[in-house]
């Protein structure tokens, strides 16, 4: 877990922390967890967490994932911290609104990304995808080139 108390932000290593808070933790923020965890290949650390967490991730988020390889089916969802949002570099919402966490002097992005609550895989892939092209750009952006 990344230490609050530091100043620069990156860990001790010098890797990136990046942390994805939804609203359940089940969907969007598992997804791109997962993305992050495989393409970084351990050179970026990521954590996910929802303002109101879901008792078990998407289904159809988990096979969509599946789907290229990326197993998040026995992910759990879990409530964001304020301290981990603080220690991270990055802070990526997606769709919890005001109960997402900002920060000063922290790099926020918004991903306005459908939620794929309800929806059945063949919806999910689009959403999935796109997640995948973001978690990319922001690991170039970050200096870490995707391992995949």
């Amino acid at each position: 877990m990344p230490d609050p108390s530091r100043s620069d932000d990156r860990l001790p290593d010098g890797r990136p922390v990046v942390v994805f808070p939804c609203t359940h933790d089940a969907g969007r923020s598992q997804m791109a967890l997962g993305w992050l965890d495989h393409l970084a290949d351990g050179r970026a650390v990521g954590w996910s967490g929802g303002s109101d967490p879901a008792v078990e991730v998407n289904p159809a988020a988990a096979a969509a994932m599946a789907e290229v390889g990326i197993d998040i089916a026995g992910a759990r969802p879990e409530r964001w911290t304020e301290e981990v949002s603080r220690a991270s570099d990055v802070v990526v919402t997606m769709g919890c609104g005001d109960a997402c966490p900002t920060f000063p002097g922290k790099r926020d992005l918004d991903w306005e990304l459908e939620d794929p609550a309800g929806l059945a895989v063949e919806a999910v892939r689009p959403i999935r995808d796109e997640i995948g092209a973001r978690v990319r750009a922001l690991l170039v952006e970050l200096g870490v080139p995707p391992a995949v």
